[in-house]
């Protein structure tokens, strides 16, 4: 008696060829053309990866500034938001640049937090702007990629994943 076909044949692309293209695309991400059209540009302006790199450095200044000021409004959650704010921290020396590490409060930072950083009077509330800054900055980040070579690339993808986890734990912390 032979055997009965399976009950259903999958439609669309198997999860190996799904995995191969998922690891091959990070794989082309790194790459650059090697033409040096990355170098600095006539009369000594920045090159584009450096134009980029101060452009991440700065943005997360920015992400670090909200963390100050979700500390600073909701103190209560420093014990969840402290250990982010310091990879945050991280994130900003990575790229070059400096903020103090001592204490996740407002007067850590080189600069006091932005005045146009409101945070929201409950603190579910305030986590899920954060988070949502968190993912914002990723995606951003995420298609910053395709304009940078190498190592910069590298860091972008590395620096953008570690921000779409924190919004993730974030958000685990709603729920």
């Amino acid at each position: 008696m032979p055997y009965p076909p399976p009950p259903r044949v999958p439609s669309g692309p198997r999860r190996r060829s799904l995995l191969a293209s998922v690891a091959g695309g990070a794989l082309l991400v790194g790459c650059s053309d090697g033409t040096g059209s990355t170098e600095e540009g006539t009369a000594g302006s920045p090159s584009v990866v450096e134009r980029a790199r101060m452009r991440a450095a700065r943005d997360s200044r920015g992400i670090v500034e909200r963390y100050d000021a979700v500390l600073a409004a909701h103190p209560a959650l420093a014990e969840r938001v402290g250990p982010l704010r310091a990879e945050a921290v991280r994130h900003v020396e990575a790229f070059g640049e400096t903020v103090a590490k001592s204490s996740p409060t407002p007067t850590a930072s080189k600069a006091p937090p932005s005045p146009s950083v409101t945070v929201p009077a409950t603190e579910k509330d305030a986590l899920a702007q954060l988070a949502a800054a968190e993912r914002a900055l990723a995606d951003r980040r995420a298609k910053a990629l395709l304009d940078v070579p190498g190592e910069l690339a590298r860091l972008l993808a590395s620096v953008a994943a570690a921000g779409a986890a924190h919004a993730y734990l974030l958000m685990e912390g709603i729920r």
